[in-house]
């Protein structure tokens, strides 16, 4: 790119300080929602793109599969540092675990189908529209003192994975909010709901690196739609910082921690559907 190769010294840095910043506070997003990071990642990274001269259409694409390959790394610090504290529900991961995962595989399939302009898009209506619920719903509305365990649950579970995979993030965005309808206190849920991002990360990955192979405009360092530089600073400042957000998430109310949980979807859906 043009812009890259221009840029001097001083701008580089500049640079490499927000994809530092967008890790630091990925990871510490992660740790204390459950949200795998994406939602602070794929904006970020989009404007980042833009301003690099990269075409629309392929910044948001590639926004969204470096954020997914950041999720991996984030997902497994964060669950870590939450199950010290004994709040993840393994037997759930492991119930609908195989659901989000093959989800999230047909997400990758569709988001190298869909236009540039179509994902962003999608991405700020299904934050913005989110948050509201998150923010605004009773603490104690349920519609179900349990997770259900017939087959339709598992078929939520897949469409979990599809979005959370189109949107670039974990699925604690919209696996919290499920799993709060279902009952589990939304400290358990955020715990869960970290657990899910390697489960959406992988499969969607891997899909964004193949379908993004023969692109054009990519920019340089890319393997299909991840781009490694920014996966290189996004992936280890993201982890330092989840434990941070883990121990602040079981210091916090449960009321507090839902409307920091809306505060973020909200900005992150604006700043996409207004950018």
């Amino acid at each position: 790119m043009a812009f890259i190769d221009g840029l001097s010294p001083g701008e580089m840095l500049m640079l490499i300080a927000a994809l530092t910043g967008a890790g630091l506070l990925a990871g510490l997003s992660g740790g204390l929602l459950g949200i795998g990071g994406g939602i602070v990642i794929v904006p970020i990274f989009v404007e980042i793109l833009r301003l690099a001269g990269v075409e629309i259409g392929v910044a948001v694409h590639v926004a969204v599969g470096t954020s997914l390959a950041t999720i991996i790394f984030n997902s497994v610090r964060s669950v870590a540092a939450h199950a010290r504290r004994d709040a993840v529900d393994w037997p759930l991961l492991r119930r609908y675990g195989p659901a989000v995962f093959a989800g999230a595989a047909l997400g990758s399939v569709a988001a190298a189908v869909i236009s540039g302009e179509g994902l962003k898009a999608f991405f700020g209506v299904v934050c913005v529209a989110f948050a509201a619920y998150v923010a605004l719903a009773p603490l104690r509305w349920v519609l179900t003192p349990e997770v259900p365990r017939h087959l339709l649950s598992h078929a939520v579970a897949a469409l979990l994975g599809f979005v959370s995979a189109l949107m670039g993030i974990g699925g604690g965005t919209f696996g919290v909010t499920a799993m709060t309808l279902c009952g589990i206190a939304i400290h358990r849920a955020v715990a869960t709901g970290a657990g899910l991002g390697v489960l959406i990360g992988a499969p969607a990955t891997l899909g964004f690196v193949v379908f993004g192979w023969n692109a054009s405009g990519l920019p340089p360092f890319s393997l299909g739609y991840v781009n490694w530089a920014a996966l290189a600073i996004l992936a280890p400042t993201s982890v330092i910082a989840a434990p941070w957000g883990a121990r602040l998430a079981h210091a916090l109310p449960a009321r507090t921690l839902r409307v920091v949980f809306g505060g973020f979807l909200a900005a992150s859906g604006l700043r996409m559907l207004l950018s």
